[in-house]
């Protein structure tokens, strides 16, 4: 059997366990397991918008390898295998901490990054939805230096089998107490405020993926005792507009597979078009909001601060 075959197996396996997790240890209780754009999420954008990226992207970078002498010099190909395997987890993972930041904090980067944020439901699946350009990029960049460094030819499967697995878990809705892992590893207790949509600072924080001390390193890290705050909800409610699903899932009978099929197949297609929607004055007024959302908890301390100071006694 093939390593990309048992690598795909411990895949399916993993997000078998993580749904079960779901179930039993629910960090958010009573979320559905069937809920808005999940035919959308399974079938869209894991495995055929995966698929079709997938193709894509080996092809360009082996018309790289073919057409140029990078490979030759095997910069990495002599460190053993496991080595190997680290190094690219680590760089690559510190590269998405600063360009999913440099999203978030970028009017254009975050039109494609919006659809990742989309889900009002955040689970072992939602990690999947996410804008196929920014796929491209993402994905180009990771393993672009793999298979140009030379790395042995494994160390690519090994690596996308880490990303897939880590991607449903930081999503997962499971209640983990990594206690001061947390401080090394990103879990789902950082990544679910990081998805929040509680009108505060939240989603401008943990944006590591795999390695959370990014965020403790570069100061965006936030976890607030989940005994005494939680998320209360996710998405973009500051765009209504956002083309979701319209189907209500505990509200279809199994023999309407083909209207979930094509109202969900709309709302992908919608999803990637609305990214290059016609920049509007109300866009610009949230996206001002939005640079400035990050000083808001700082104008309002300052504001209480300054009433304090008012009414407090004199001294003489």
């Amino acid at each position: 059997m093939s390593l990309q075959i048992v690598s795909t197996i411990i895949i399916v396996l993993a997000g078998l366990l993580m749904v079960t997790l779901e179930r039993l240890f629910p960090y958010t209780k009573g979320q559905r397991f069937f809920r808005e754009g999940f035919f959308n999420d399974f079938i869209l954008y894991t495995i055929v918008q995966s698929y079709v990226l997938g193709l894509i992207i080996f092809a360009f970078l082996n018309y790289i390898k073919t057409n140029t002498g990078l490979y030759e010099y095997s910069v990495v190909g002599n460190w053993p295998v496991w080595v190997q395997v680290i190094f690219f987890v680590v760089v690559h993972d510190f590269y998405i901490y600063w360009f999913h930041r440099w999203m978030h904090n970028n009017a254009t980067l975050w039109r494609l990054h919006e659809a990742h944020h989309s889900p009002r439901t955040v689970d072992w699946l939602s990690g999947s939805r996410s804008h196929s350009l920014e796929i491209l990029i993402n994905q180009t960049v990771e393993f672009a230096p793999i298979i140009l460094l030379g790395a042995a030819p494994e160390v690519a499967i090994y690596k996308g089998m880490i990303s897939a697995i880590w991607g449903m878990f930081i999503h997962s809705n499971i209640d983990v107490r990594l206690g001061w892992l947390q401080y090394i590893i990103n879990g789902p207790e950082m990544h679910r405020w990081h998805h929040s949509d509680d009108e505060g600072r939240e989603y401008q924080n943990n944006y590591a993926t795999k390695f959370a001390f990014w965020d403790w390193m570069f100061g965006t890290g936030f976890l607030p005792n989940p005994d005494e705050k939680k998320p209360k909800q996710y998405g973009l409610r500051d765009t209504p507009d956002y083309p979701l699903s319209s189907i209500e899932y505990d509200k279809v009978h199994p023999k309407h597979i083909a209207k979930v099929t094509w109202v969900d197949t709309v709302a992908y297609f919608k999803q990637h078009y609305f990214a290059f929607r016609r920049r509007t004055s109300s866009d610009a007024i949230k996206e001002y909001m939005k640079d400035k959302k990050t000083g808001k908890e700082t104008a309002r301390e300052m504001e209480k601060g300054a009433k304090n100071l008012k009414h407090a006694p004199q001294k003489n």
